[in-house]
């Protein structure tokens, strides 16, 4: 079984990764065991076929960041929290089932404040989404952009190519041109980094936390 434990939050001074290092400190191993992806499901309680992500907290706060102002229903996700819930998500194949499961005491599991958690972890990840899209828009662009400018360049050399190989001077001509030919597929490289590489991961993440903001949430007293 694979449980998450948080631990309360303090005026430590520490920043936001020392701090989520602190709360998830007893993870450690078991994210050692995630290299064997045969053996990672063991980490984990299923139900009706589904993996369970398990939070057992102390407070409903401790599950959102202190410092967002929002209204509760619209808070931000602790940043610990959140890695935790998409680390889980990521260990599987894209069409594993989840249901989140979040323990808190008995005397607190069954307030109003509670009851909104549900709600509060899918407007967290539907923001996400939101946000991954605006990303990928602004990297396409840029990515377009890019490909147009190196495109043209490209074109610019290869036709300055063939008009100095026909100069007298016939060493630095084919030096020259050469030059030309590099700078110009150097032009390229951004797009193609762009295009090719950088998207993919945008699209995945988004893919990520769209799957979270509509899974299952379920609060329930720990024992």
């Amino acid at each position: 079984m694979r449980l998450g434990h948080f631990t309360p939050e303090t005026d430590s001074g520490k920043s936001d990764a020392e701090d989520a290092k602190d709360r998830f400190i007893d993870f450690a191993v078991l994210y050692q065991s995630r290299q064997d992806m045969a053996d990672i499901e063991s980490l984990y309680k299923k139900e009706n076929g589904r993996i369970l992500i398990e939070i057992k907290l102390s407070s409903v706060l401790q599950l959102f960041n202190s410092l967002d102002p929002a209204p509760f229903h619209e808070k931000e996700l602790d940043i610990a929290a959140e890695h935790y819930i998409v680390d889980a998500v990521k260990d599987f194949p894209h069409e594993t089932r989840f249901k989140i499961v979040i323990y808190l005491p008995p005397d607190i599991s069954a307030t109003e404040r509670a009851k909104k958690i549900p709600d509060a972890i899918h407007n967290h990840f539907a923001y996400k989404v939101l946000v991954a899209e605006r990303e990928f828009r602004s990297q396409f662009r840029h990515g377009r952009s890019t490909l147009l400018i190196g495109l043209t360049f490209l074109t610019i050399a290869l036709i300055a190519r063939q008009l100095v190989s026909a100069l007298e001077n016939r060493l630095i001509a084919q030096l020259f041109a050469d030059a030309l030919l590099i700078f110009g597929w150097a032009a390229m490289w951004e797009p193609i980094t762009v295009l090719l590489y950088e998207l993919w991961p945008i699209i995945q993440q988004r893919k990520t936390f769209k799957k979270i903001s509509t899974m299952e949430i379920e609060v329930l007293p720990s024992l």
